[in-house]
């Protein structure tokens, strides 16, 4: 049991990579502190769920304070807030309803539109959620 444990703690720390929540972060160390009960104690999969879900609500609630005033603090720059407004390249075509992919700068997001946009089209990020961006055609804004 300790190696799904130990696999879900992964899953969560890569996918909190591409997020900089700190959320799936949390889960991620609750599922490997799950994981080290489940190696000392096996049969007991109630008391893992248990540890492995208090170190997440934990780590949830008194790091929450700190991740504000790090937000709110001079210089602090998040740089998921600084890619609305930019111009993008649509490398996955977008359909309403259903995303695509779109590279700004460096990186390649998810996208969503509410007009069709094919690839190679210019784009402008209007908005963003935690990991996808809304885009519209370049044209249509300027």
């Amino acid at each position: 049991m300790w190696v799904l444990w130990l696999i879900a703690a992964g899953v969560l720390f890569v996918v909190e990579m591409f997020t900089f929540t700190f959320y799936l972060l949390w889960l991620s160390l609750g599922a490997l502190a799950a994981g080290l009960v489940a190696l000392v104690l096996p049969d007991a999969w109630l008391l893992q769920v248990v540890a492995g879900s208090l170190l997440a609500l934990a780590l949830t609630f008194f790091t929450k304070p700190l991740s504000e005033r790090l937000r709110n603090a001079r210089g602090f720059k998040d740089t998921g807030t600084d890619i609305v407004g930019r111009q993008g390249l649509v490398v996955e075509p977008i359909e309403p309803g259903r995303y695509g992919q779109v590279k700004i700068g460096g990186d390649t997001w998810s996208a969503t539109s509410t007009v069709a946009l094919g690839k190679g089209q210019q784009v402008i990020v209007v908005r963003r959620s935690t990991t996808i961006i809304e885009v519209e055609r370049w044209g249509d804004m300027y």
